[in-house]
């Protein structure tokens, strides 16, 4: 089992530390020059030192996740240097606990928080989000498992602590079970994506619960021990989480425009093999940036 365990471990953690640096195969860094007008739109108190500081939890591939070297590297720290570089500021990434990154930004120890957050209602109460892609929830099992993601009852479903996979769609799913009279999920809640699709991918979850993305990112690197099952569902935006009524949001907003006016917003993604759930158009909060004044 132990040899199982760690050929498994293997197999996924290509993905956070390897020989290759960590980027994808003709990876090239995409940072355009500062746009003075939207320069202009920082705060005082984001360019006083002249750098954009955000919070991430790696791994969470392909988001954020560390390279051999351990720097943070992946699709959002892209996005988000870019975004910085429009705003004529350097890129800070901080490597820190999930669960710390909102409450950082809150505090004003961070400028935002890049983590694949999902913006929903709930944690719009309290922050803006600067939107950068649509996705949803997606289920991996074992090849040949039969899981039903709409029907898991009694199931091990593995998940990332405090994600959407686990407070909106696992907890939610076990709480109904039990009113219909049968046996509750049980959760496994690790702290990062990649230990949580390691839980599936050795059997000791029946299935693996989480973002699109990082579902699909997970599949296609365990060597066909995993595979996704089910349609994705509660497709939401993904968005930089930035203090609620700052002046960060429209500037970060104005940036992601640009990058998707300049086609870097395309090239960038499409680096990480990601083509589906793109925006038209720069968003805050889902509100188009021409709606925000």
């Amino acid at each position: 089992m132990f040899a199982t365990c760690l050929a498994a471990a293997t197999l996924l953690s290509g993905c956070v530390t390897n020989t290759e640096g960590g980027n994808p195969e003709g990876w090239e860094p995409i940072v355009p020059d500062a746009v003075p007008e939207i320069a202009a739109l920082v705060p005082d108190e984001v360019a006083a030192d002249g750098t954009l500081s955000i919070g991430a939890n790696p791994p969470f591939a392909p988001f954020e996740f560390k390279d051999s070297a351990g720097a943070l590297v992946g699709l959002e720290m892209d996005l988000g240097r870019a975004v910085a570089g429009v705003m004529g500021l350097d890129f800070d990434p901080q490597d820190m606990d999930f669960a710390m990154i909102l409450p950082a930004v809150q505090s004003g120890s961070l400028d935002a928080g890049m983590s694949g957050f999902t913006d929903n209602p709930e944690r719009r109460e309290s922050f803006d989000f600067v939107n950068f892609l649509y996705a949803g929830i997606q289920w991996a099992q074992q090849p040949g498992a039969g899981i039903d993601p709409s029907h898991p009852c009694g199931l091990t479903v593995s998940v990332q602590r405090t994600t959407v996979s686990e407070t909106d769609d696992v907890r939610p799913k076990s709480e109904a079970c039990v009113e219909a009279g049968e046996e509750p999920i049980t959760v496994l809640s690790f702290d990062t994506a990649d230990n949580a699709a390691l839980a599936a991918l050795v059997g000791r979850a029946d299935a693996y619960s989480a973002d699109s993305p990082v579902t699909a990112w997970a599949v296609e690197r365990s060597d066909g021990k995993l595979e996704l099952v089910g349609d994705m569902f509660d497709a939401a935006p993904y968005g930089f989480a930035v203090p609620k009524d700052s002046a960060l949001g429209p500037a970060m907003a104005q940036a992601m425009q640009h990058l998707i006016e300049t086609g870097d917003y395309e090239r960038i993604l499409a680096q990480w093999n990601v083509d589906t759930g793109l925006l038209e158009q720069g968003m805050l909060n889902e509100q188009p940036i021409e709606e925000l004044g």
